[in-house]
């Protein structure tokens, strides 16, 4: 009886597709003595998103995810998804920085690393492979599978080999967006099968509704390995069902080693757990063929409407659907996986919300043209480079051959706030935002995003104060935002209050949950801003931006003269960064932001006057 070995995704990918990579830690340690007992040849439990999603969103310290997880699930293979080069962040790191953070990871926990490239340029998982055979791990290397006018059957297959001659111990078939058909897997499976040794692993998302035909498809031509998730987080944009699939494979006199009657407790445990979070819960993680064409993958659909969310832009979600195979054609064909599913998805959605293609150019995509995240397989629109890059000649070497040791130069810049080596780790993924993770950890002030109980959110009785709203005076409408800080014991606590992006704390005393309507539920005392004010934009020289976003660089003072054109401000906005240039040339006489400060359109940031 054939073996058919089993990779559970319901701790990564699965929550990661449908309700944005939201899970708690604590909501994941109560079933994992059952998960551990039953069977699976891993887990995949950790990177992809949920290293940005710990520390962005939850509060969490990912390594201490880690290490629970390493701890409540002894007898498992913790398997993470590793973006070779890129590990978890959105740029290449040096060779010292990659050794590290799976040596870390290793000693952390992690059994397997599924290493994939989102270029398919085997140069930029060379340095994480041979670091995971040297900690004496399970490399498993991925092919990004896409289609395109470029990408076939021969392709692939020669990847495949290549993949094999670089030391892998299995490859994986990585469809991140779904995109394979029952015909497609089997002559690919078939192909790769004849040319390599190595076990096959399919990964098959469930978006166009054919990826459990897909699973049985491999299977049938030679695969020994696949993916699938539990029904509690399965189908749509995530994974076929694990108890489903394991049901067919024994019933076709295939092996798995799961007992299908042990799953039922964890299935009923997670459909009652993901009820609180259903605010995270998006309305294009379903049953979805338009992917097919738009090849947006599944763990990248839920954020990008989360995301557009944001931007007040989820309106907009077909035109940007639209568009993002406009923009993977301009970029040479890229296959849609982090990062390049965020680079091309962003440009995608900034082309939509500028109401002007090409009109703002993020950082990423610069970057990329410069060739920074390896070679395009198609030929790039040269137009579009040239506005994007000038006469910048884009590099031909591996990437990460441009880049120096970072390891020391990290430990001084983060040696205020970084605990250990994990902690520097998570610093150099994303140096903002761990600088004021790891200070808010380290004071035991740190809080997560709040979840909202859903009962009361149905509940036509008293309900609290909601932290994000909308106010209208004289005709006008503002966007409020509130957040908090500090411990919640303090007598006094401060809080910012954003009001369409200007940022201003209050120190508000024993703040108990607020019911709407009772203006005298709390007293606010000393208000004093944090920066500049609400400034509409009244001349040509007035610097304003095009979406919402968080301003990490400002590149001028007060008194430079500036040219049109010139990069003013950076700022984060959709996990990318975007630069805002000046609209004319003149002396920059004003600055109203600081950075760290959230802003939002059609207010003024900077002006300039001739």
């Amino acid at each position: 009886m054939k073996k058919i070995d089993i990779t559970e995704l319901v701790l990564r990918d699965g929550h990661q597709c449908h309700i944005a990579t939201r899970l708690r830690t604590e909501d994941m340690l109560p079933i994992c003595s059952e998960l551990d007992n039953l069977g699976f040849w891993s887990v995949e439990a950790w990177g992809g998103a949920t290293f940005d999603a710990c520390v962005r969103y939850l509060r969490e310290d990912p390594w201490e995810r880690l290490r629970r997880l390493r701890h409540a699930l002894p007898n498992s293979r913790i398997q993470m998804l590793l973006r070779g080069q890129n590990l978890l962040g959105y740029r290449h790191y040096s060779d010292d920085v990659v050794d590290l953070f799976v040596k870390k990871s290793a000693d952390n926990g992690v059994d397997v690393f599924r290493i994939f490239d989102a270029m398919n340029d085997l140069r930029n998982i060379q340095t994480s492979l041979e670091s995971v055979k040297k900690y004496k791990k399970h490399a498993e290397v991925a092919i990004s599978y896409t289609t395109s006018p470029l990408h076939n059957v021969d392709y692939f297959t020669g990847l495949a080999k290549e993949i094999e001659n670089h030391g892998a111990d299995s490859l994986a078939i990585k469809d991140m967006a779904g995109l394979l058909t029952p015909k497609s897997t089997k002559d690919l499976v078939t192909s790769i099968s004849k040319e390599i040794s190595l076990p096959i692993h399919i990964h098959s998302h469930a978006t166009s509704g054919l990826a459990t035909a897909n699973l049985f498809a491999a299977v049938d031509c030679g695969a020994t390995m696949i993916d699938t998730c539990n029904s509690s987080f399965s189908e749509g944009a995530s994974h076929p069902t694990t108890e489903s699939v394991i049901a067919g494979l024994h019933e076709l006199g295939y092996e798995t080693g799961v007992q299908l009657d042990k799953i039922e407790n964890i299935t009923s445990y997670l459909k009652d757990v993901r009820k609180k979070y259903w605010q995270f819960e998006s309305e294009f993680t379903g049953l979805d063929p338009r992917v097919l064409i738009n090849q947006v993958p599944g763990g990248m659909i839920s954020n990008l409407s989360s995301q557009l969310k944001d931007q007040g832009a989820l309106d907009k979600m077909n035109e940007v659907l639209a568009e993002i195979p406009n923009v993977r054609k301009d970029l040479g064909y890229p296959p849609l996986v982090t990062p390049t599913s965020q680079i091309v998805g962003t440009q995608a959605a900034l082309n939509i919300i500028t109401g002007e293609r090409y009109k703002s150019i993020t950082n990423e995509v610069k970057n990329y043209f410069l060739g920074e995240y390896g070679k395009a397989l198609g030929e790039i629109n040269q137009e579009i480079m040239k506005k994007a890059i000038g006469d910048e000649k884009p590099m031909t070497c591996r990437p990460a051959d441009k880049l120096k040791p970072e390891i020391n130069n990290l430990k001084v810049k983060c040696e205020d706030v970084a605990k250990s080596e994990e902690d520097l780790l998570t610093y150099a993924m994303f140096p903002d935002l761990a600088n004021t993770f790891l200070k808010e950890r380290n004071a035991g002030t740190l809080e997560p995003e709040e979840l909202l109980d859903i009962e009361e959110s149905k509940s036509s009785a008293a309900k609290y104060a909601p932290s994000e709203f909308n106010v209208t005076l004289h005709g006008e409408t503002y966007h409020i935002k509130l957040t908090g800080s500090g411990n919640p014991g303090q007598h006094e606590k401060p809080y910012h209050v954003v009001v369409d992006g200007i940022s201003e704390e209050v120190l508000i005393e024993t703040l108990d949950m607020v019911e709407v309507g009772n203006s005298e539920a709390s007293k606010t005392t000393s208000s004093a801003p944090k920066s500049g004010g609400n400034l509409r934009p009244t001349h040509d020289g007035c610097v304003t931006t095009a979406m919402p976003g968080t301003v990490i660089d400002i590149k001028v003072n007060v008194g430079d003269q500036v040219n049109a054109g010139d990069s003013l401000i950076v700022i984060e906005a959709m996990k990318m960064e975007n630069e805002i240039q000046a609209p004319k040339s003149g002396t920059v006489v004003g600055i109203h932001i600081s950075k760290g400060q959230s802003i939002s359109p059609d207010v003024t940031l900077i002006e300039i006057q001739a």
